[in-house]
């Protein structure tokens, strides 16, 4: 019984990020050329679940239910690795080679630089 309510909370929170997610993408329809929405999600995203392992950590709660919807559930449902990678191929096959070495390195070492900065601003 506690495997199904985990896999509930979990469930949850990953409607609600793929919900965001997808509204950050509605939001920022207009803007082509560059995957803006991904981007933002993804960095957000990063800093969030800094954000939230440092307080989840410092609070000595990383395993429960709180930690399980927002941190597993909600980022996870609104970032997108998926969707990441299918642009930067998209770019690499169109020939936009300095679009997806830009794309692929800030993705990577902003999204780390922004874990870190989430956890240490808490811890």
């Amino acid at each position: 019984m506690e495997l199904i309510k985990t896999i509930l909370v979990v469930g949850a929170g990953s409607f609600l990020g793929g919900a965001g997610r997808y509204l950050v993408s509605w939001a920022l329809r207009g803007i082509k050329g560059f995957p803006w929405a991904t981007l933002a999600v993804n960095l957000a995203g990063c800093f969030l679940i800094g954000l939230l392992w440092g307080v989840f950590s410092k609070n000595g709660t990383e395993g429960g239910n709180w930690a399980l919807f927002l941190t597993v559930g909600f980022c996870g449902g609104f970032t997108t690795f998926s969707t990441f990678s299918k642009e930067a191929l998209m770019m690499l096959q169109g020939g936009n080679i300095w679009g997806f070495v830009g794309y692929v390195a800030f993705s990577v070492f902003a999204g780390i630089a922004l874990v870190a900065l989430g956890y240490f601003l808490v811890r």
